[in-house]
């Protein structure tokens, strides 16, 4: 017998896996760590390790600092570690936190053991070492990008009204204080789109320091992103972007004097602010649509009776008339690089799971389906039309599947953090994960949970939950995983007989 859980009983589940995880236990758009190996790796439970640990847990401790700059250094002589935390300067307080919170975790956990590491999320940046880093300025490691998808058509003039929007940012940002050296504008050309920039330094470095660090980083531009109506440049002690696009939103911390008047090319301007709205309402317009159009189909799934069976054949066509899921079998082969072993990253009763790139860059998980499984199609049915259905954050994404012989593939969105088993397992990992962050990954996986059983437009028992089917993605939210062994189940159902005990 399955039965459905209330939200009382929800809640009452998790606080008995809490006990569960704190017991065995202990990621913003893509998390990019570079571990210096030049500076030397130290050994679990060494004073450098204990030392580095202390200084990460109480580095964002003072609360006096709400300008997003963080730095400190703790132990004696070759055991002491200094570290740096940044905040991309438009961040509210919390919105800080909780990025470099993250950049926190990943860090140790993609440089287990460097005594150097550097840290790089959206948003903030992060990083520690064995050596002096306050008032160091320093250019590498280097990590440029472009906007691939827009190209400029008029080069020169472009390249002119950049170089003097990034230019006039520059020195703004030189002449900012030890609490913020940051600045952002936009500017508006005939016959050129719209152009929006930002520039940041890390607030320990003198004004000279500041601005030969941008110089460099701006003189990259026709190296990495000549062209292009997008490009960004981010050195361990400073960082610029433009965009076609508003990508930031200005907010003065409470403390920092008021930012200086407008002028015609400035995002504060009249124009600045007529685009703003109009962005505003272009956001807001298919926003309201789309909801209008969500609650429409969630209005109409309710009083459409959904089946109970899950091994109708009747998937079968479904499967074939959803085009837009479907992937080209060679492509997926590529990709995985055939499916080699040094993409492998897990397998579990059904097949294996491999790592992959498309070739628009977008990183992918594939599972290969168990030729010689018995439950093999009734498993893939399960996953494709069942979890092609559901969308929430706290749910693994799947992107399509492909067919080809007795080959069955699923696509899923690729979560760099792997599972929660390969964490709470891990005599070293799962020291790294303090209260704050295991009650987000348990916070999350209820919220899946309670999505599925009550929320989602069908009602949905996963009968497998574990560690490894929990994913974490890069700031660490958890995204259940595998619906091969779900059960569907009537909106108002209360309980369902089972003829055979399945999953975990």
């Amino acid at each position: 017998m399955v039965v459905l859980p209330s939200r009382f009983l929800c809640f009452q589940s998790f606080l008995l896996l809490m006990i569960m995880v704190s017991d065995q236990a202990r990621a913003q758009p893509n998390f990019t760590a570079f571990c210096m190996k030049d500076q030397g790796n130290y050994t679990l439970n060494s004073t450098y390790h204990n030392n580095l640990n202390t200084l990460l847990s109480n580095l964002l401790s003072n609360t006096e600092i709400n300008y997003g700059f963080y730095n400190s250094s703790y132990g004696q002589g070759i055991e002491k570690v200094s570290a740096i935390a940044l905040c991309r300067g438009d961040l509210k307080r919390d919105e800080c936190l909780t990025c470099l919170n993250n950049s926190r975790f990943n860090l140790t956990l993609h440089c287990p053991n460097q005594k150097e590491a550097i840290g790089y999320i959206e948003r903030c940046m992060l990083r520690y070492s064995n050596r002096q880093i306050f008032g160091e300025m320093e250019k590498t490691p280097t990590i440029r990008m472009r906007n691939f998808r827009n190209n400029v058509i008029d080069v020169d003039a472009f390249n002119k009204v950049l170089g003097s929007l990034l230019n006039s940012l520059k020195i703004r940002a030189v002449s900012g204080d030890s609490r913020l050296k940051y600045a952002t504008g936009n500017v508006s050309s005939p016959n050129l789109p719209d152009l929006y920039g930002l520039v940041q330094c890390t607030p320990d470095l003198s004004s000279q320091q500041c601005d030969s660090c941008l110089i460099g980083a701006i003189g990259e531009i026709p190296s990495c992103c000549e062209r292009k109506l997008g490009g960004r440049v981010i050195r361990p002690s400073c960082n610029m972007r433009y965009e076609g696009s508003l990508f930031y939103e200005y907010q003065p911390p409470p403390s920092s004097p008021p930012p200086p008047i407008s002028t015609s090319n400035n995002q504060t301007s009249s124009e600045g602010k007529s685009n703003t709205s109009k962005i505003a309402i272009a956001i807001a317009v298919p926003v309201v649509l789309v909801a209008l159009v969500l609650i429409s189909i969630c209005i109409y799934s309710r009083v459409k009776k959904p089946s109970e069976n899950f091994e109708s054949d009747d998937y079968d066509d479904e499967i074939e008339t959803n085009e837009s899921l479907h992937f080209n079998f060679d492509t997926i082969r590529v990709a995985t690089n055939d499916f080699s072993d040094s993409n492998k990253i897990g397998e579990g009763g059904f097949g294996a799971v491999y790592s992959g790139k498309l070739t628009n860059g977008q990183d992918i998980a594939v599972k290969r389906l168990s030729m010689n499984s018995g439950q093999g199609d009734m498993e893939f049915k399960n996953e494709v039309l069942l979890v092609a259905k559901l969308q929430h954050r706290n749910l693994v994404r799947l992107l399509g599947f492909s067919l080809k012989g007795r080959e069955r593939l699923l696509i899923y969105e690729f979560v760099p953090n792997k599972s929660l088993d390969y964490i709470i397992f891990d005599p070293t990992r799962k020291a790294q994960l303090d209260w704050e962050m295991r009650h987000k990954i348990i916070h999350g996986i209820a919220r899946g949970l309670l999505y599925l059983h009550e929320d989602s437009r069908l009602r949905i028992i996963h009968r497998d939950l574990k560690a490894s089917n929990i994913l974490l993605d890069d700031e660490l939210n958890a995204k259940i995983a595998d619906f091969g062994m779900a059960r569907l189940i009537v909106v108002d159902q209360t309980q369902e007989n089972t003829n055979r005990i399945v999953g975990t």
